[in-house]
């Protein structure tokens, strides 16, 4: 498996490179924009680092991207179907959690996201990440707490819950148990 999730940060890492030269920015342009330092943005695109979630969510904001879709252009060929065992993998090296892309690369304006947060885990992700979309979350079992803003929602399994207007927000497991929960992100592409 760690064959696997290495090509996926290298592919990650090409991809933030390729965005970034297509912007024509220097380094220094995207440390200014996302706020990662270039010294981590340089080990990143050469796959020398495995980006975090919160990482991820700077790099997104900073290109006018979803998350869902920078990870996308990384990982996926176009195509209709996407077979679970297709589905691209990717594992935040800080918190542990687990993201699938579900949904296959295409022109919809709509990507499909399977989340596990392992228990007693805490994912701050900063409001750039969502200036550019809006986002469902569907919590398919165990309870996440989500806060955005100095809003805290308390989700069971079957809530779904509409993001609001862009917040730094936290997706927390408190529990004992797994939390698996979708995201379901509309973006303009």
């Amino acid at each position: 498996m760690s064959h696997k999730i290495d090509n996926v940060d290298e592919k990650i890492g090409a991809r933030i490179r390729i965005e970034r030269e297509a912007r024509s920015w220097s380094l220094t342009d995207l440390a200014e924009k996302s706020g990662v330092s270039r010294a981590m943005i340089n080990k990143v695109e050469r796959g020398q680092s495995s980006p975090t979630a919160m990482l991820m969510a700077r790099f997104s904001g900073a290109f006018g991207l979803s998350m869902s879709t920078l990870m996308a252009r990384a990982e996926m060929q176009e195509g209709r179907l996407l077979r679970h065992k297709d589905q691209p993998v990717w594992i935040d090296p800080d918190s542990g959690y687990i993201r699938r892309h579900v949904s296959p690369a295409s022109d919809l304006p709509m990507d499909v996201v399977h989340i596990d947060l392992p228990p007693k885990t805490r994912v701050p992700l900063p409001a750039s990440a969502y200036i550019f979309l809006r986002q469902l979350i569907w919590v398919l079992s165990g309870r996440l707490t989500f806060t955005e803003g100095d809003i805290t929602h308390i989700l069971e399994p079957g809530d779904c819950l509409e993001l609001s207007t862009p917040n730094d927000c936290v997706f927390a497991n408190d529990g004992n148990e797994p939390c698996r929960y979708a995201v379901i992100v509309l973006s303009k592409r």
